[in-house]
């Protein structure tokens, strides 16, 4: 008899284990809308990056600290109306690779227009400018690459109004 009645358990328990539903995981969608209008992300002078690694860089960037900021079961869609490299393209200097010069007058700056949900329930969305005029004064010290200060802005980003869920100042 025991021994019947661990096999209705054993059975019972693969059951359960076959129709536990599966845990929700955070999606992140991030769109380009019309790349070749945005202000800043391509070199125009024939050297350093081109538009197309500009958009995959920063779409990394955005789904990286995105899917930090999600909940599980949450989608974040995310609309890139514009891009606006820190700083401005130095022509000829440093051919091929290109010089960007970084200057306090030369921030960061995306055009986004976004939208959080939870299933079909939308929990947030607006459309915003984002910059930090003071980012040189913030900027770690120890950034290096390419679009160090462009990661920061977004990383703030991400962290106040995603995952924080503050709304934005007008």
């Amino acid at each position: 008899m025991a021994h019947v009645a661990a096999r209705i358990i054993l059975a019972m328990g693969a059951v359960a284990a076959v129709t536990l539903p599966a845990a929700a995981t955070a999606e992140v969608v991030v769109r380009f809308i019309a790349p070749d209008r945005f202000t800043d992300a391509q070199n125009r002078f024939g050297s350093g990056l081109s538009l197309r690694v500009t958009l995959a860089e920063v779409g990394r960037i955005m789904e990286r600290y995105g899917r930090e900021a999600l909940r599980p079961g949450e989608t974040l869609t995310v609309d890139v109306l514009d891009i606006d490299l820190a700083g401005f393209e130095q022509p000829g200097a440093n051919f091929p690779y290109g010089l960007r010069v970084v200057r306090d007058i030369t921030p960061p700056r995306f055009g986004l227009r976004y939208v959080l949900s939870h299933g079909k329930r939308r929990i947030l969305s607006g459309e915003e400018v984002v910059t930090d005029q003071s980012f040189l004064m913030r900027s770690s010290r120890l950034s290096q690459g390419s679009f160090s200060h462009e990661r920061e802005l977004l990383r703030d980003w991400f962290r106040i109004r995603i995952a924080e869920r503050r709304p934005q100042r007008n």
